[in-house]
């Protein structure tokens, strides 16, 4: 049978975005793996030990989910930063969220670098290069979520990681598998239907169809579903109904 993990980006509470841990909560019935801030670019320690302790009661995969120190734009701030600090605030979040887990007697199961640190670290080998040491030297074992085909990812198998390759089902792609920039007023998909399209022709026939109508070829090991959508729960709970009509076993790696 065709498996998929669903995972969700949580936790990510901060004074200036809108954040309700209920919602996370909710979501948990429809993911299979979760990816917890880490106090960088949003989270904080009372909201990481809450989601950690109910993801355990849930049996979901819990991941890191480090970014960039910018809480007063979500992360989402492009920063050039040095390897070697890229490295260190890497290893500080992952650390930070694992000691929640440690007390639960429970292991983290992967790391997935958030917003700018994300899109970047796609493009550029050195700054990809960085996050996967850090993973690395932490614990081997962890797996590495990436966009698929990036820098991230090819990163990570040469440094000797398991992979994870990550597609969106509300984000749209360019000709070469990268995503379309938020800043582009066609970047994220509204409608359901054709995000459900979307994530079920990745799963399926591994291809997404570009801005330019371009089929580009895509793996897809995770579908990312982002907590903050105004829709989410109801678009995770289309998700797992779609998978299940299409015979589709929902399970994290």
């Amino acid at each position: 049978m065709l498996s998929i993990d669903i995972n969700c980006d949580m936790g990510e509470s901060t004074h200036l975005w809108p954040y309700n841990i209920k919602k996370d909560l909710q979501l948990l019935a429809y993911v299979s793996s979760i990816n917890l801030a880490c106090g960088f670019h949003a989270g904080d320690a009372h909201t990481m030990h809450k989601l950690v302790a109910a993801a355990v009661d849930a049996n979901i995969a819990i991941g890191a989910h480090p970014g960039f120190p910018d809480r007063e734009n979500f992360g989402r701030t492009g920063m050039h930063l040095p390897p070697e600090q890229v490295y260190d605030l890497v290893l500080y979040q992952i650390g930070a969220l694992d000691a929640f887990l440690k007390v639960m007697d429970t292991r983290l199961h992967h790391v997935k670098p958030h917003g700018a640190l994300y899109n970047m670290a796609a493009k550029e080998p050195a700054l990809a290069e960085a996050i996967c040491k850090a993973v690395y030297d932490y614990d081997e074992a962890l797996i590495l979520y990436g966009l698929s085909g990036s820098k991230l990812v090819q990163a990570a198998i040469a440094t000797g990681l398991k992979t994870c390759s990550e597609v969106f089902a509300d984000r749209t792609y360019q000709d070469d598998g990268q995503l379309t920039p938020r800043t582009d007023p066609h970047a994220l998909i509204i409608d359901p239907q054709q995000s459900l399209n979307q994530v079920l022709q990745m799963v399926t026939r591994r291809s997404v169809i570009s801005v330019h109508g371009k089929e580009v070829p895509i793996v897809a090991d995770t579908v990312c579903i982002h907590s903050d959508g105004e829709h989410a729960i109801d678009f995770a709970r289309s998700i797992n109904e779609a998978f299940l009509i299409n015979g589709i076993k929902v399970q994290s790696l």
